[in-house]
């Protein structure tokens, strides 16, 4: 090397990003873990003008669930040991290539609706490329959609049946998270289902079944089922007790007995599902109903697609406005009770949404984690780089606890028979639903910014996941919808938030930092009058001490001592990063992708 080239390539910037400083040298920007190749060993890399190089190789082949330790670990240490075999092998599966560029066709072939045939009848259809298909077929044969309850009908369920299911959601969704959301709701479903047992019956075997059938036909002559959900109306959105559509019996009124349903949907999730579950108001109040596409006779239903959203994210999967024109729908549970009913459904897509969020942050951060362990900048990756090392090690604290807390929040899911258990679903589902997904998205732009131009670009994946991002904290309940949660568990069910504090209690114990935090929160449970203007601070003050909780006891010191420290005790910082990263900061890195 030059001296010119030495000096170069040691220099530290002054100004500017450490991406746009003076060009090092050749020899110092070859990696040396990736070395430069010819232009014989690799085709097409020596241009007229310029080789390419110093760029991290391609972010695929790679197996989502050994790469990820603290994953690996929270399901061993909330009772899902005997899964971790079945877990490599979708990890493998999940990261190869193949499936990654079956996300990416998905994405960029977004579903069409079609309105009529070619004669001008109305068809209601709505068309996806093949690549989200093959991710319908690879999900729905992992038993993604059902495995929670396979085993219900006598009795048999596994035992950690909801945290193996959400440990393979969790893989699944940084493979490609659209294709989720009919996965998602045809579990959850199940749940609402049940109250129902006569329409459960006849459905379960389909729902059950592995096979993905996207065929158009009644359910009889169908392999398998998906279920979707029609809830919020352009008037009411969240307030779906202002429903307008109305719901009329053709004989008689009550439980499973069959209506006439006249109205809208302003959003109706996954169009092209078999089923789905809709509000509308019956004599007695808003109501729950099972509303098939076909009809048993094979008449199609009369629901009418108005269109599809047009939405920011989420590009692979379709969401519609519908109106229904008199179709036709069972009753599930009594009238009046169609909150109730539904909400049964919705605890379940709740999980679902932290776990999804968690699993894009993750996605954001071993692609960051990636880059930075190849691109040289300076004679130096950037990886050890002390800025970015600073960044990447605060990231990964915050993809750890988001891990811990919605596993943790998994295994309630199978012990709702124990009265923590309970506790935990009832009310942690939408503290831990609220952080997880609010801090999502700031995350992943976080992890989009380690790569520079490269991962702001389409070509990468993080550009769709930080469109992504934005979803699951808006779908099934806004963060004030979850604060208003907390606050009517606290009115309503104040056993089981006294539980949740004794166990959170119980767990920082060992902490002076998360005892003093506890004890803030614990003396604004009794300010009641306070709790309204303060919900928002409540419910993220007890996410992040559940989550400081589970880390205290179960990471590495390292871990914990650095999150609670940057979380609790640091100063007033709003990025990442900018407090630095106290302890081995390398090895949390490491930790987080392997």
């Amino acid at each position: 090397m030059s001296e010119q080239s030495e000096h170069e390539a040691n220099e530290t910037p002054t100004t500017g990003s450490v991406e746009n400083g003076p060009a090092p040298s050749e020899t110092a920007l070859t990696g040396a873990a990736e070395p430069a190749q010819s232009p014989a060993a690799s085709p097409g890399a020596l241009f007229d003008t310029h080789e390419i190089f110093n760029q991290s190789p391609a972010f695929e082949d790679l197996n989502f669930a050994t790469s990820d330790i603290p994953f690996m670990e929270a399901v061993k240490r909330e009772n899902g040991a005997d899964e971790l075999g079945w877990l490599t092998q979708l990890g493998a599966q999940t990261g190869s290539a193949d499936a990654l560029e079956l996300g990416r066709l998905a994405n960029e072939n977004p579903p069409r609706l079609k309105r009529y045939d070619n004669k001008g009848r109305p068809y209601d259809r709505v068309e996806f490329h093949p690549a989200y298909h093959e991710l319908m077929r690879m999900s729905m044969g992992e038993g993604l959609h059902c495995s929670a309850w396979e085993g219900i009908e006598d009795g048999r369920i596994r035992p950690a049946a909801n945290l193996s299911r959400i440990a393979g959601l969790y893989m699944t969704a940084q493979m490609e998270a659209g294709h989720c959301c009919p996965i998602t709701m045809t579990n959850a479903a199940i749940a609402t289902l049940k109250i129902q047992p006569g329409i459960a019956d006849t459905l379960l075997p389909k729902i059950f079944n592995r096979t993905y059938d996207p065929s158009f036909k009644a359910i009889p002559d169908k392999k398998s089922i998906t279920i979707g959900m029609g809830m919020t109306e352009n008037q009411g959105g969240t307030d779906v007790r202002a429903n307008t559509t109305r719901a009329e019996p053709v004989r008689t009124s009550g439980p499973g007995q069959e209506y006439i349903l006249t109205g809208h949907k302003w959003f109706m999730s996954a169009p092209m599902c078999d089923a789905f579950l809709v509000l509308a108001q019956a004599a007695r109040g808003l109501s729950c109903f099972f509303v098939p596409r076909i009809l048993p006779d094979g008449g199609i239903n009369k629901l009418r697609f108005q269109r599809l959203k047009d939405k920011l994210g989420n590009r692979s999967n379709a969401s519609s406005e519908v109106e229904l024109r008199g179709c036709h729908g069972w009753l599930i549970g009594e009238e009046g009770r169609g909150v109730a009913s539904i909400i049964e459904m919705v605890q379940y897509t709740r999980l679902d949404c932290a776990v999804s969020s968690a699993a894009l942050m993750r996605q954001g951060l071993a692609n960051a984690i990636h880059h930075s362990r190849h691109r040289k900048v300076f004679g130096r990756h950037l990886v050890d780089q002390p800025i970015m090392t600073s960044v990447l090690a605060d990231l990964a604290l915050d993809v750890e606890a988001a891990v811990a807390l919605s596993f943790r929040l998994g295994r309630a899911f199978d012990e709702t028979g124990d009265p923590l258990g309970a506790a935990w679903q009832r009310v942690m589902t939408p503290i831990v639903k609220y952080w997880i997904c609010k801090i999502a998205p700031g995350h992943i732009y976080e992890s989009m910014e380690c790569l520079g131009g490269n991962g702001y670009v389409e070509d990468g994946p993080l550009a769709r996941a930080y469109r992504e991002a934005p979803v699951n904290a808006i779908w099934e309940g806004s963060g004030n919808v979850m604060c208003l949660d907390l606050l009517r568990a606290l009115q309503k069910e104040p056993d089981a938030v006294g539980l949740i504090m004794d166990d959170l209690a119980e767990m920082t114990s060992t902490s002076p930092v998360l005892q003093r935090h506890y004890d803030r929160l614990a003396d604004l449970l009794h300010r009641p009058k306070e709790l309204d203007q303060n919900a928002r601070m409540l419910v993220e003050g007890l996410a992040r001490l559940a989550a400081g909780g589970l880390l205290n006891a179960h990471a590495p010191a390292e871990v914990a001592d650095a999150f609670m420290a940057l979380r609790f005790d640091g100063s007033a910082v709003q990025t990442y990063g900018a407090a630095g990263c106290p302890g081995n900061a390398g090895s949390i890195i490491d930790r987080a992708f392997s």
